[in-house]
């Protein structure tokens, strides 16, 4: 059988772009989860990169044999018939928050980079979603594969500055004094949880349209790689920054710092990634939805976009300090199943 590269590519690209979202863009979800912790946000980094290209390569294969077309078939798999259901109840409310925190980071991109109203944003956002949902996986296909590869070449740039610095190495095995550094024990599994959770949303209805197991594992695999890339890449630049805590956007400040004539670039480039992720939540959960109501694709949209507006409202950092470490401790749930699931057992029958 002829080996599709080129397919397992585009897979590796959605997943990318899906995981790659407006806390991951901006540094601020990177800082939270890793490089806050020194040397041993590192070492977790590695961690989380392992368990991003087994877990995540383990989920779209499962989803393909079990024929599942949404994540609440995968979870009903996963945790059982009446377990599942209430898990895809939690998921359908995790992933609405997360779409109110892209919604509300692409805002915040406009207010803070660009001096402009964050409700202009956030409406441009959803107009922009809007025609891309409407053109459906293709359309989902096309934006990953544009925007993916120059933010891989943005992170490498900035890393391959920040480590020509005099001081990288001691940068980089630093151990700072953080009051709550058990979190950092954690934080390779509730980090890789609530990314794979949330991913679940557009990888498993991907799996189910790609089918072939060759090209979902690859798929799977170049993914979870180009992930571990970004997140060590981003980890050797934000370690650079001095009171990197303190910056609800600390990529853009590093860019501005040493790399300044690429800043206004890579601004759209941070705001691509949030839009890619947009698009990534808001397909899983069109449908997710459409397992319950036969509506036309625009209705169902209609109805996420304003919900998540409506939360959007809220401040990016207050959203995002406050939703993603919850999301993730709920979601260890869902990593412990997954991780225990026989990639050969046939699916559960409600």
């Amino acid at each position: 059988m002829k080996r599709n590269w080129s397919a397992a590519f585009q897979i590796a690209a959605v997943y990318v772009g899906t995981v790659v979202g407006a806390g991951f863009a901006t540094g601020r979800e990177i800082v939270e989860f890793f490089s806050r912790f020194g040397f041993i946000g590192f070492l977790s980094i590695l961690l989380s990169g392992y368990l991003l290209i087994s877990l995540g390569s383990k989920l779209m294969r499962i989803s393909a044999r079990i024929n599942a077309v949404s994540y609440q078939e995968f979870n009903v798999h996963l945790f059982g018939t009446w377990a599942g259901r209430g898990i895809n109840i939690i998921m359908l409310f995790m992933l609405l928050g997360v779409s109110a925190v892209m919604l509300s980071g692409a805002g915040a991109v406009f207010q803070e980079q660009l001096g402009l109203s964050k409700n202009l944003g956030v409406f441009i956002t959803i107009f922009l979603s809007f025609l891309v949902m409407l053109v459906g996986t293709k359309g989902l296909f096309a934006v990953n594969s544009f925007v993916v590869p120059i933010m891989i070449s943005f992170s490498l740039m900035l890393m391959t500055l920040s480590v020509k610095q005099p001081d990288f190495i001691n940068q980089l095995f630093y151990l700072p004094h953080v009051e709550d550094g058990w979190k950092s024990i954690l934080a390779p599994f509730s980090y890789t949880a609530l990314n794979l959770a949330l991913a679940q949303a557009v990888l498993v209805p991907i799996a189910n349209e790609i089918k072939d197991d060759w090209t979902i594992k690859w798929g799977g695999i170049l993914g979870g790689t180009a992930l571990t890339v970004i997140l060590i890449s981003s980890h050797f630049t934000l370690i650079m920054l001095p009171n990197l805590e303190i910056y609800e956007i600390p990529m853009a400040i590093i860019m501005k710092q040493i790399a300044p004539f690429f800043y206004w670039i890579f601004v759209l480039v941070i705001y691509g990634e949030i839009f890619t992720s947009v698009i990534g939540n808001v397909y899983g959960l069109d449908r997710q939805l459409k397992q319950f109501v036969n509506v036309p694709t625009f209705i169902t949209i209609s109805a996420i976009f304003i919900v998540a507006y409506i939360i959007s409202l809220i401040d990016y950092s207050k959203l995002l300090s406050n939703l993603y470490p919850l999301f993730g401790y709920i979601s260890l749930i869902f990593f412990i199943l997954l991780w225990m699931k026989p990639l050969n057992e046939k699916a559960n029958k409600p």
